[in-house]
């Protein structure tokens, strides 16, 4: 539903199953550069920006559909609650359903992250921890490089209701999926041990710092192999960064952020719970009226508050639809782009990449000229604020320890102990990357160091 054209626009009328949600409209041509261009212009003047995997990107035109829903409210609070808030979450959740390919619309919920998601996963198994259906020292398996929200929730809800964390270390830099399958199998075991049950495994589609694809899939038919009683996949940069099919993914839940990589204002998520016999009784930790109506619906009402980033997922198909293959396209672009711009800057620096471009979805990890010493998290940061303030260039930087006995990646000049982590969306250009290019090689150049950069 438009906001402003009312609840008899075609936009208002779809229910659960309806797969038209975008009005049919004639396919003159596909957005141009200069339309590009003019939907990110809010973006900050002078600045490579290369870094949309932390906070996503957002439109001008989905800016403006948001504003609508925020007037909407603004104007008339109480037909906005009444008459439109409800039917346009349904809405927004049966675009979801499709896109993941869910069977049931009653699967999805909206929720604001996947730092929501993860506490309503992780409050159902400390409560079953602590209400005695689990037992002390059973386990949680997470990967090592799993969100630091991740891991907070876990500490928060399980580990103090007494279970154990088990945590996989992946190798890194990455070569194939078979080194990845090795260690998680490994920490599956280590679980087990004493008698012991895997409660819940959380597994990461792809991992954050270092990025990387994870097999989720076989991953989580190990899980089913080995007796892990649930699987939570935090897919938080999946959804038009990777295909998305969660039946065929079969975790007992799955979390997307829409506001990363499908353009969404932030925050928005959703968080998929596959129906079963023996489904859990799932709720969100903020508790409102809605409280046992179902996940779905007490997601949909957490209080006054502004739900517009909720209600503009059919705004955000119709700008996708406006590129060459909607958002496949756009997604298997940024995937040969951002390896084309990674392969470039490797061999620039000297390097190579972190992982396999198979490996890498629309982000990769780039090694660093190792003469720039990064050598502990507070290099990586110096060097991070560095190309920002003074060549312009927002890129996170990664510093990747040598645990003991393992061998790092070797160049010439020494071992690579920093990466960068590029992406690449629609708005990104040839010159955001050769800008860094260029900045890394000045400071090779000049013989700055990390060291120095702290001490600034």
């Amino acid at each position: 539903m438009d906001p402003l054209t009312g609840p008899e626009h075609p936009r208002a009328t779809a229910t659960n199953g309806d797969r038209t949600h975008v009005s049919k409209k004639p396919k003159l041509s596909f957005i141009t550069e200069s339309e590009i261009r003019e939907e990110f212009s809010h973006h900050q003047p002078g600045i490579a920006r290369i870094n949309n995997g932390s906070f996503g990107s957002c439109p001008a035109s989905i800016i403006a559909a948001q504003r609508r829903w925020q007037l909407c409210f603004l104007r008339q609070p109480d037909d906005f609650f009444f008459n439109h808030l409800q039917r346009q979450i349904l809405h927004s959740r049966t675009i979801i359903k499709d896109l993941i390919k869910a069977d049931d619309v009653e699967e999805v919920s909206i929720v604001d992250n996947a730092t929501t998601a993860a506490a309503i996963v992780l409050q159902h198994v400390g409560w079953a921890f602590a209400e005695g259906r689990f037992q002390k020292g059973d386990a949680v398996v997470m990967l090592h490089c799993a969100f630091q929200a991740v891991k907070k929730s876990i500490e928060a809800y399980v580990t103090r209701a007494g279970g154990s964390v088990i945590v996989v270390h992946l190798p890194f830099p990455v070569t194939s999926n078979e080194e990845i399958i090795a260690e998680f199998r490994k920490g599956l075991a280590r679980g087990r041990a004493n008698g012991k049950k895997v409660r819940l495994a959380i597994i990461d589609h792809i991992t954050s710092m270092p990025c990387v694809v994870i097999p989720a899939r076989e991953l989580v038919k190990i899980c089913r192999e080995e007796g892990v009683e649930r699987v939570f996949v935090d897919a938080a940069h999946a959804i038009g960064n990777v295909h998305i099919d969660v039946k065929e993914i079969g975790a007992d839940f799955y979390v997307s952020n829409l506001h990363k990589w499908f353009f969404c204002p932030p925050s928005v998520a959703f968080l998929y719970c596959r129906k079963s016999p023996g489904s859990p009784d799932l709720h969100h930790p903020v508790v409102s009226h809605e409280y046992g109506n179902g996940l779905a619906i007490e997601s949909a009402w957490i209080g006054t508050r502004d739900y517009s980033s909720q209600l503009v997922i059919s705004d955000v198909l119709e700008f996708t639809s406006r590129f060459e293959g909607g958002l496949e396209g756009i997604r298997k672009r940024n995937h040969e782009k951002v390896v084309e711009m990674g392969q470039m800057l490797a061999k620039a620096w000297g390097t190579n990449l972190g992982a396999p471009p198979e490996m890498c979805p629309s982000m990769a990890m780039i090694g660093l000229p190792s003469k720039l010493l990064v050598l502990c998290e507070d290099d990586a940061v110096s060097l991070r604020s560095h190309l920002r303030d003074h060549f312009g260039v927002e890129v996170p930087i990664h510093f990747q320890a040598h645990r003991d006995g393992e061998i790092g990646a070797s160049v010439a000049d020494g071992c690579i102990t920093g990466y960068a982590r590029i992406s690449h969306q629609v708005y990104n250009t040839l010159d955001d990357y050769t800008k860094l290019r260029d900045a890394i090689n000045q400071l090779v150049r000049e013989g700055t160091t990390c060291t120095m950069l702290q001490s600034e």
